[in-house]
């Protein structure tokens, strides 16, 4: 073969290599997958004390004024005291939050799990979670397995009750929008409208004044009006659980808030450890016992 033409031969091939190279270089590639996880955008932080909360470095966690026994101590949320305060300051902790670093905020209990956003970042107030109040707000995992019980006093016919239906023709009472009033309505289904309160308080003054037979209210703070509050009134008993899950307190949060499943993780990894049970046994260590209405 003529040198010249080996040497033409030999160009051609070199420009066909570069060719296909830089054609190779402009089509996609297959994604390495360790590249594409580095480019994924890392969603909400949960860097402990690095949260998007309403005031930078510090933790608003609302309830409502009064704040009631066995849940709160004195009427003082920020003390650290009842089992409703020591969970916040627990969940605050997990977060990477001082006990310094929490501010509380006084919020109507039906006011937190209202539509509207929220000045605050949590709520803590004996609040069930629902799916009717999860159209409005976001809720943590439960903090709480409760169990609604009936209060009457000691002389009274609705104390006599043994059954759910010894309890419908009696006068009941609950404070407005609980779970309370909504077995009254929806397990007792009693022959008399309840009577609907806006306050535990305004419930407990009318079951001593004769106003309604009997209120329904959590069983904790059943043991607590009973030992400390109305000391004439006495547990009728406590409600099954309806459905398979239990009824049970969440955090409130604010809906679509990107501290909800951080505020999860924290709320899971304080059951999981036993912090939970160890509260609960403090705080609530009474609330363990009262007949079953069936």
């Amino acid at each position: 073969m003529h040198p010249a033409q080996v040497t033409l031969r030999g160009a051609l091939s070199a420009a066909t290599v570069a060719l296909l190279a830089v054609a190779v270089g402009c089509a996609p590639q297959p994604e390495d997958p360790e590249d594409k996880a580095a480019d994924k955008p890392s969603g909400a932080s949960c860097a402990k004390g690095k949260l998007d909360t309403e005031t930078s470095g510090k933790l608003t966690v609302a309830t409502d004024e009064p704040a009631y026994e066995p849940w709160f101590t004195d009427g003082k949320p920020a003390n650290g005291k009842g089992f409703e305060s020591a969970v916040a300051y627990a969940v605050a902790k997990q977060l990477g939050y001082d006990k310094g670093d929490v501010v509380w905020q006084t919020v109507p209990f039906n006011k937190a799990f209202a539509p509207g956003e929220k000045t605050f970042d949590l709520d803590i107030n004996q609040v069930s979670i629902s799916d009717e109040r999860k159209r409005a707000v976001d809720f943590s995992s439960g903090y709480y397995d409760v169990r609604q019980a009936v209060i009457a006093l000691k002389d009274s016919k609705a104390a006599r009750a043994k059954s759910i239906a010894d309890l419908r023709g009696v006068k009941l009472g609950a404070q407005v929008g609980t779970t309370s009033l909504d077995y009254i309505d929806d397990v007792v289904k009693p022959t008399r409208a309840p009577a609907a309160y806006a306050k535990n308080d305004q419930a407990k003054s009318a079951l001593k004044n004769g106003q309604v037979d009997a209120i329904v209210v959590d069983l904790p703070t059943a043991f607590y009006i009973t030992a400390a509050e109305v000391t004439d009134a006495r547990i009728v008993g406590q409600f099954e659980n309806q459905g398979g899950a239990p009824e049970q307190f969440g955090l409130v949060l604010d809906k679509g808030s990107a501290l909800t499943s951080c505020v999860t993780d924290a709320v899971d990894a304080l059951r999981e450890d036993g912090s939970l049970a160890a509260i609960e046994k403090q705080w609530l260590s009474d609330a363990v016992d009262a007949p079953v209405l069936k």
